[in-house]
């Protein structure tokens, strides 16, 4: 379980009314305002998370708050080598690039988009970074203690609701299969490449025969087996695989991998955590990382060497 990063609220914000906002001057760009474990934080970067920030919240922060925000990030960061946690370009890259997909927009119109509103996209990728880090290092430190008892969420159930802990349900196994297209491929390629899908889809009778067929195909993979609860799975997905035999693959669909099926494995009643008892260990284990988070950074912060410039 992740915290929801407040910068995915930039759909809400950008896309009307684009206006190219200056940059600060070299110079005042360069000026100092804190150093955070010898590490320096400038007038331009401050600057500019207070511009992603209105671009998140649609408020404006005060400049000590984003100072703030931005002694956190350096101490997390640091935090992070600390215990080999440092993600790379590409890992941030692919962020970025994920942002921009759930936006349904490029990268380079995510890009453009930040640039017309007069922040870099560096800015944004500077925050996804520290988020990313602090994130693996909370949940990966603290696991033991972020862990919340099956006995204590029932209690809270009971205690709020006295509803069922459980219903029936169904678990699917099955195993996501791609059939490779290139990016930039011509329609009638990518025409060939349904009706092969639809041939497999002929062909195909169990998930052994599905391994067999796609791990010597060329241009095509099939992936692991997945499991899955009706709890899991969103319900038109769920429809589909209700509608689908036993060892059969599902309808093609056009995707940015090319065209994916699923083939069923196997699908079988269960019993699942009932809508209410997955909300209270939610929100159980959020309350647990918050504040297991806040101690960590509060501690952090201490034993920083923060040193404020011109104030």
């Amino acid at each position: 379980m992740t915290t929801p990063l407040p910068v995915f609220r930039l759909l809400l914000a950008i896309g009307a009314g684009l206006i190219l906002a200056a940059l600060p001057s070299p110079s005042r760009a360069q000026n100092i305002a804190v150093m955070v474990n010898g590490d320096p934080i400038t007038d331009f970067d401050i600057e500019q998370r207070i511009k992603l920030d209105q671009l998140s919240t649609q408020k404006t922060p005060s400049r000590q708050e984003v100072i703030n925000v931005l002694i956190d990030d350096k101490v997390k960061i640091k935090e992070g080598k600390k215990y080999g946690v440092d993600p790379s370009v590409s890992d941030i890259n692919q962020s970025y690039d994920g942002m921009a997909q759930r936006m349904r927009i490029t990268p380079d119109q995510l890009t453009k988009s930040l640039e017309s509103k007069g922040v870099r996209p560096e800015t944004l990728k500077s925050r996804m970074r520290a988020e990313m880090v602090w994130g693996s290092l909370v949940r990966g430190r603290f696991k033991e203690k972020l862990l919340v008892g099956e006995r204590d969420v029932a209690q809270a159930v009971q205690a709020q609701t006295g509803e069922k802990l459980q219903v029936e349900g169904t678990e699917y196994k099955m195993q996501p299969i791609v059939l490779i297209v290139p990016r930039g491929s011509s329609a009638a390629f990518l025409e060939t490449r349904k009706k092969e899908a639809e041939s497999y889809r002929a062909r195909v009778g169990s998930c052994e025969e599905a391994n067999s067929l796609f791990r010597s195909t060329p241009n095509a993979t099939i992936r692991d087996t997945v499991t899955k609860t009706t709890a899991e799975l969103p319900e038109p997905l769920r429809k589909v695989l209700d509608d689908t035999p036993i060892g059969h693959l599902t309808a093609p669909e056009m995707t940015k991998n090319g065209i994916e099926m699923v083939v069923l494995c196997s699908r079988k009643p269960t019993m699942i955590d009932t809508p209410k008892k997955r909300e209270v260990r939610e929100k159980m284990y959020q309350e647990k990382y918050e504040k297991t988070q806040k101690a960590y950074l509060d501690e952090l912060r201490k034993a920083a060497m923060i040193e404020y410039r011109n104030r």
